[in-house]
């Protein structure tokens, strides 16, 4: 059993923005039922906390601010550290961005105050007599903590993923000496970068292991491309970089007993799923019929989740025998030009805009196509639900999309391995290739059925997520003792 200190800004049920939550409250849980003692520190906000059942710890020598509240989370028998600061987190609305859209203008001070709490808790400076193993940090909120906790004694092994790279943390140099951050660590060696504070170049650079949630991204932000601005660093450090996949709630995301469903089915019963496609087509206000290919959409309208490819084919789209539903939103230009569409063509194309978490179970269990042509993708949720509902994945092979998507291709086809539709190039015509192939061979039914049945097997469970952490952990801990 090892002592696991999980450090974020985000878990589900309490605070979501993205996929960090759902690691966040999914993962120490699969940690806890291996056995591990787990406890989460998260910011304080207003609303996680009237969203748990938190009540106030008495820690010696406490002041009026911050204080911690304590409760389990939401189903679990995790317990969860609240690190409430009126001013920092008892704002509402975005934890990260002001009702402007824009980064709160102190994010540098409230989440340098979560990485010093930190630093405190996993130095047993608190009074609460327990001092992790380790301390699993995440995305650039936590950044701080790997490279404060660096001149401890005796400190706990520490733990960076990187969620998404796109978001580091950047902040300028005043900021810098306004935290009264060790002054040897102005250096392009430690946290500076190009004259900037990089709050995730303190994780990337000082924590003895560092994951992605995805092999592929792993060695994506290596390069180029994908490495914004860090990939000389992130290669240095490669023999202390994996991926490791996110797992998905197999109990929440099961078409066995999914209560937003009007019909329950498995892979047995695979044909109940015409039911709910019709149930899908009616809430979408289009046509009901059974062997019209639905293709779907559940995700962000922006750029980076493919949303101009697709508008870029939508003229094509709606000339051929298909139907698209859509959920999300996102950029306005997006939402305006995707609503027209939808009004010329309302019995192909139906969009509502906004996240409904029924809407989106539907969606998964009814389509026969979920698309995500997504340009980066570090891991992704959806493409892992649709294979568990059966619908069949169109994903461009990036990121975690790569590692759990199995392209149809007459090889996987023939040997039974298949479960999606993968292209390579972030370009129209290569989405509309996909899609026309997808279409195509969705007309011959038994390679259909037997593509869903294999998804539908596949095991994108938490626990095997977790089985690999435990491996990372005991080589992070032999790190830190100079191993």
């Amino acid at each position: 059993m090892k002592k696991i200190l999980f450090v974020s800004s985000e878990a589900y049920p309490l605070i979501k923005t993205g996929g960090l939550a759902d690691v966040s409250g999914s993962l120490p849980i699969a940690l806890k039922a291996l056995g591990h003692d787990v406890h989460i520190l998260i910011p304080g906000y207003t609303s996680a906390m009237a969203a748990g059942d938190f009540q106030p710890l008495r820690l010696p020598g406490e002041s009026k601010s911050p204080i911690l509240l304590s409760a389990l989370l939401p189903g679990s028998e995790v317990p969860v550290y609240g690190l409430v600061h009126e001013g920092y987190f008892g704002r509402g609305g975005n934890p990260y961005l002001g009702p402007d859209g824009k980064p709160w203008p102190d994010n540098a001070e409230r989440f340098s105050l979560l990485c010093h709490f930190a630093v405190e808790l996993a130095s047993n400076r608190l009074g609460l007599d327990w001092k992790p193993d380790i301390v699993h940090c995440n995305d650039w909120q936590t950044g701080l903590i790997p490279a404060l906790l660096n001149d401890e004694p005796q400190r706990p092994a520490t733990v960076f993923t990187i969620h998404n790279l796109a978001y580091q943390g950047l902040f300028p140099r005043e900021t810098f000496v306004r935290l009264r951050l060790p002054t040897r660590y102005w250096s392009p060696l430690a946290l500076e970068f190009y004259d900037q504070l990089c709050f995730v170049k303190g994780g990337i650079t000082f924590a003895d292991r560092i994951t992605t949630v995805s092999p592929t991204y792993a060695a994506e932000i290596q390069g180029k491309e994908f490495g914004c601005g860090l990939e000389g660093l992130l290669s240095q450090r490669k023999d202390r970089l994996c991926g490791i996949l996110n797992g998905i709630d197999a109990e929440s995301w099961n078409p066995a007993t999914d209560p937003y469903l009007p019909i329950h089915f498995d892979g047995e019963s695979i044909g109940k799923r015409l039911e709910i496609k019709a149930t899908l087509q009616q809430h979408f206000g289009l046509p009901v019929n059974p062997d019209v290919p639905l293709l779907a959409w559940v995700g962000r309208l922006v750029q980076q989740k493919g949303t101009d490819l697709l508008l870029d084919i939508m003229p094509n789209l709606m000339n051929m025998p298909l139907q698209i539903s859509m959920i999300g939103s996102g950029e306005a230009r997006y939402e305006k030009s995707l609503l027209q569409w939808s009004k010329l063509f309302p019995e192909r194309f139906a969009i509502r805009f906004g996240y409904d978490e029924g809407r989106a179970h539907l969606v998964e269990a009814g389509a026969d196509i979920f698309l995500m042509p997504s340009r980066f993708e570090p891991c992704g949720l959806n493409q892992m639900y649709s294979q568990r509902y059966g619908t069949v994945p169109l994903v461009r092979h990036v990121g975690g999309l790569a590692d759990t998507v199995v392209d149809a291709t007459p090889e996987s086809l023939a040997d039974g391995t298949a479960t999606g539709i993968v292209f390579d190039e972030a370009t129209p015509d290569a989405l509309l290739e996909a899609i026309e192939r997808g279409i195509a061979l969705h007309q011959d039914r038994a390679a259909w059925e037997q593509m869903q049945k294999t998804g539908m097997g596949k095991d994108f469970s938490w626990e095997t997520s977790a089985r690999q952490y435990e491996e990372l952990y005991e080589l992070a801990l032999q790190d830190s003792l100079g191993g």
